[in-house]
Parts: C-alpha cells; structure tokens; sequence
C-alpha cells in the first residue's frame, strides 16, 4: 500500500499569521500521525515563513513515523538535516522566492551538485528522493546522481485530471515504469488531492508514497466546518 506522509506547512502558515503557537505545529503532527499517517513532511524556506527550523528541531524529538525534510539544499537547509537525521530527504529546486514548488531539477545540469549532497546525507543514513518532472531523461539522470527515490512533481497532473485523466496520468506512468527499471523507488506529490489521489495511485506502478499538504488541510477545513459550527451553537445555548 502507497504511503500517505502529510506535509504540515499550512499549519505553520495558519500560526504564523497571528503569531503565537496556535495552531500548535508539534501537536497537530502528533494528532496526524494518531490519525493514521504514515509519516510528516515540512519544507522550511530560507524566510521560514511557514515551517520555521525550530519546529524542525522540535519535531524530530517527538514524531514516531517517518520524517521527511523537503527543500533546497542551500548550506543552511544542508546543515540541519545532517544534524537533524530524517528518514528521508526530498531535494527541491525551489528558489527563494518561490511561493511553492514550480519544477523538478534539471538532473543531466545539476548532477555533479546532486552528487555531492545526495552523498553526504546517505553517509548519515538519510533516505534521499529528488524533485523531477515526468521526464524519461530527467529520471534517466535521477540515477546517476546516487539518489535512493524521486519525487515525480504531479502538478500537470492534477490539472489535466479532469479533462483527460488517463492523457493527464500516462507521463507518470511511464517516468515510474522508467525509475523502477533503474533501481529508484518512486514517491509522488504536489496538487494531490481527494478528488485525483486514487485515480493516481492505481495508475502509477510501484508508488511507494505521496506527500500531501495544502489540499488535504483545505478538505480538512471543509469537511469539518459543519461540526465546527454545531459545536459553537451548543456552547451559545441559554
């Protein structure tokens, strides 16, 4: 079974929009992984303007499923997770500015760069997955760089779904039947959501996990709202 990891950002984002500690990023991660996950992802940027690296520290004294750290290996995001020592880092092209993750990386440009981290954190034992589009010669660089997994980047996906989803899913399909044959495992995130999740994963050969962060919080959101509601309506009763 294809593993669920629930990438928190948007729940540092809600905290850091008021400031204070509510929603409290560490017990919301806790309460998650009692909900069934399989693991937690974060993916802290250099302004720290969602997922701080302080909640980096504090998560990884207190989670009890797998730690996924996702980012640009910048020195500074470098240093952390090799003191830090997830289960598993996803290196992302992602610049400074970015307000999400818009691409996978370049492997056949940035190789001798991906070399270089992705061996200093398989020194510490840390799992390794890169970013990559749906690329047959973006996966075919993926293996050389020594990574462990990719990440197949599935916002094209998600938005060609509901027009065509088997045009929409057959790229990944064939990325993964590409990474499987050498040796990568494959993970999967971006724009996943419950509308898409299922049709992507009996679709996608040997997916080993999927990272979701904003659609699931904003589902949560929604399908909890009514009771949310109720239960303020029977505290305001005389």
């Amino acid at each position: 079974m294809t593993k669920l990891s629930v990438n928190i950002n948007k729940i540092a984002t809600l905290r850091n929009a008021r400031g204070g500690n509510v929603p409290d990023v560490v017990k919301v991660a806790q309460d998650i992984e009692d909900f069934g996950s399989d693991g937690i992802t974060v993916h802290p940027r250099p302004d720290e303007r969602h997922i701080r690296y302080s909640d980096v520290y504090a998560l990884k004294e207190v989670l009890r499923t797998e730690f996924n750290i996702e980012g640009n290996p910048n020195p500074k995001f470098t240093d952390m997770v090799l003191e830090v020592v997830p289960a598993q880092v996803t290196l992302v092209p992602d610049a400074v500015d970015a307000i999400t993750s818009n691409a996978g990386w370049d492997t056949k440009k940035h190789r001798s760069f991906l070399q270089e981290k992705i061996s200093a954190f398989k020194a510490k034992g840390i799992r390794t997955s890169i970013f990559v589009d749906p690329d047959p010669s973006m996966v075919e660089g993926a293996a050389e760089t020594g990574t462990d997994r990719i990440e197949l980047y599935t916002e094209s996906y998600a938005r060609g779904f509901a027009n065509d989803p088997a045009k929409a899913i057959a790229p990944y399909a064939e990325a993964a039947r590409i990474a499987h044959s050498l040796g990568l495992g494959i993970n999967a995130g971006h724009d996943l959501s419950l509308e898409n999740i299922a049709y992507f994963s009996k679709g996608i050969p040997h997916l080993l996990e999927v990272s979701i962060g904003h659609a699931l919080i904003c589902e949560a959101i929604y399908l909890g709202l009514e009771n949310v509601v109720n239960m303020y309506k029977h505290k305001l009763r005389p």
